[in-house]
């Protein structure tokens, strides 16, 4: 019996159990449990009870990890990715949908609880959701409460670092793959310490099948239970699907790096951060630069930069390719037409604009995501610009369900884009960033993206302010804030209809404490040693009166990750280490 199939029989064991007395009583209490904690609803409807006059949709979630709006149907000459376009065809595509926060956790939080980093106060990866909201009840709890049978395999939330999976949202227990992140030797053969463990290459290609990396046992996975989900039709399904890929490493089977000429893949044209930008709002690839083939300090070389192209595109053109098997599934299942079927990227990807690389920022490259939805009664073929955030996807998920929608969502539901894809529902989104004390906040409007950094809570007298117009300056080359007086008051306006953000929840004791227990404050030892208020630290600035002369000097070239020769904010805040996430 293949692995696959060992797991799904036991996934069937786990469901006749309720058909066994000793699990009878079990049943009842968990089912008195979730009635408990059901939320608030802006309908009076009884949640459990379904009409029997309607047929209920199912609903297929694939979400995409570190996937860009790189594809054909996006207007990428170059990607091949023929199974995203086939589902761009079958539904609506959004030209203008951003994340709330471009890194992993703090983005599925916000798709699973239809809550903002900001609401939560959670904008690191160790932090469970639950910490901030012990009784929220995700889109997959809600639609297993109103009678649907949720599976989620995959990365849905973000698990590691600490973090951990929902139990309460899946009617049986969530799944993952077991497959190595290297089929080569060469790959793990001189591996690199990080703060994550140790590394192998950034990329690699082998010649192998689909399922010998996760994503294509995830695929196997999704269609079993596709397959199942057809043959016992009395139940609607809620089936969330997370692949890996393209998260680094970009590891892919060699036939999807053989779709590409190295030499016509599109090469960064801005190599510098935007002029004027504060300091600390760009950043520099620090997980990247874990991998043990990558440069720890300084540019990435021309080379490396088109290898690490190739293979982000090899990476989503394999992920395509399991997309399209849960496509085909569906379709031959006859399932296709009762089934709302949502794309959903959490966050973008530097590919070397502007000197970046990863997510980790509020640029556009990070921020705007790829979104498709398919629905019945929908429109199909369709692009629209209007705005959308993850937070929406909740909301518009019950609207297209006919479930009542929970009280005290932060997402609207764009239903009604959907069938009309020209209607807009929000005229600006929001998301936000943190960097060494402060969280930028952006609003994005259709020609404006304006970031205020500044501390949870401070006064708007301290923040520092970008703005960038995306009609005279689509790259992002310079931050207009100072000189476009009367569009930054605009919004500024608009952020101040947005509630305070929360300070970073703390489940432990903080770090960084001196004997008194008090926090030091980093940013504020950073500004009094900053005498010419350049913004950085020189050397001469760094040691000027260290308590421990002899040891100081170790220690700025420690802290002086990009090895320019002074220290950032973020990198004198941070202390070296690197804070972006996976």
């Amino acid at each position: 019996m293949s692995r696959y199939e060992n797991s799904f029989q036991t996934w069937l064991r786990l469901r006749r159990r309720i058909r066994h007395p000793a699990a009878f009583a079990m049943t009842v209490a968990f089912t008195l449990m979730a009635l408990l904690f059901l939320p608030k609803t802006s309908s009076a409807a009884e949640p459990n009870v379904a009409n029997p006059n309607t047929i209920r949709p199912n609903v297929l979630l694939i979400c995409v990890d570190d996937l860009k709006p790189v594809a054909g149907c996006y207007g990428d000459a170059v990607a091949q990715t023929p199974n995203m376009d086939m589902l761009a065809k079958r539904g609506v595509l959004f030209e203008s949908a951003y994340c709330n926060q471009a890194v992993c956790s703090p983005s599925r939080n916000a798709l699973m609880t239809g809550l903002r980093p900001q609401t939560l106060g959670i904008y690191d990866l160790p932090t469970h959701f639950r910490l901030a909201a012990p009784d929220a009840v995700t889109v997959a709890a809600y639609f297993r409460q109103h009678g649907y049978e949720t599976h989620g395999m995959g990365k849905i939330l973000h698990t590691g670092h600490g973090n951990t999976e929902d139990e309460a949202s899946w009617s049986v227990p969530h799944w993952r793959p077991k497959a190595p992140q290297y089929q080569l030797t060469e790959s793990t053969s001189d591996k690199r310490d990080s703060k994550n463990g140790p590394r192998g290459t950034a990329t690699e290609s082998a010649d192998v099948d689909d399922d010998a990396y996760g994503d294509g046992q995830i695929a196997l996975e999704a269609v079993q239970r596709i397959d199942h989900a057809a043959a016992t039709s009395d139940q609607p399904f809620f089936i969330a699907v997370g692949f890996l890929k393209p998260h680094l490493p970009f590891v892919a089977p060699k036939k999807y790096w053989d779709l590409y000429d190295p030499a016509k893949l599109p090469m960064p044209q801005v190599l510098e951060p935007p002029k004027d930008a504060p300091s600390y709002a760009p950043q520099f690839g620090g997980e990247l630069r874990g991998y043990s083939d990558m440069p720890q300090q300084g540019p990435i070389s021309p080379e490396d930069t088109r290898r690490l192209i190739h293979g982000y595109y090899a990476a989503t053109s394999y992920t395509d390719a399991q997309i399209g098997k849960l496509m085909k599934a569906l379709d031959e299942k006859g399932l296709a037409k009762n089934t709302i079927i949502v794309l959903w990227g959490d966050h973008g990807w530097h590919l070397g604009d502007h000197g970046m690389w990863c997510k980790h920022t509020n640029y556009e490259q990070a921020a705007r995501i790829p979104l498709i939805v398919a629905s019945p009664g929908c429109a199909v073929g369709k692009n629209t610009k209007s705005l959308v955030e993850t937070v929406d996807l909740y909301p518009t998920l019950c609207e297209l369900a006919a479930l009542p929608v929970p009280a005290g969502l932060d997402g609207t539901s764009f239903a009604t884009i959907l069938k009309s894809p020209e209607t807009r529902t929000r005229e600006s989104v929001i998301h936000v960033y943190p960097r060494g004390g402060r969280l930028g906040r952006a609003i994005r409007t259709d020609r404006y993206r304006m970031v205020e950094w500044k501390a949870p809570g401070a006064s708007s007298d301290t923040a520092e302010y970008e703005l960038y117009d995306y009609q005279t300056d689509p790259l992002e080359t310079v931050n207009i804030a100072a000189s476009q007086s009367d569009v930054l008051h605009k919004l500024q306006d608009i952020l101040a209809n947005h509630p305070e953000a929360k300070p970073q929840i703390t489940a432990k004791k903080s770090v960084g404490t001196k004997g008194n227990n008090k926090p030091q404050d980093r940013a504020a030892m950073f500004r009094k040693r900053d005498k010419d208020g350049d913004g950085v630290l020189s050397r001469e600035e760094f040691l000027a009166n260290q308590p421990d002369p002899d040891e100081a000097p170790k220690r700025f070239p420690r802290f002086d990750k990009n090895g320019d020769g002074s220290l950032s904010e973020v990198e004198f805040v941070t202390s070296g280490k690197e804070t972006d996430g996976e």
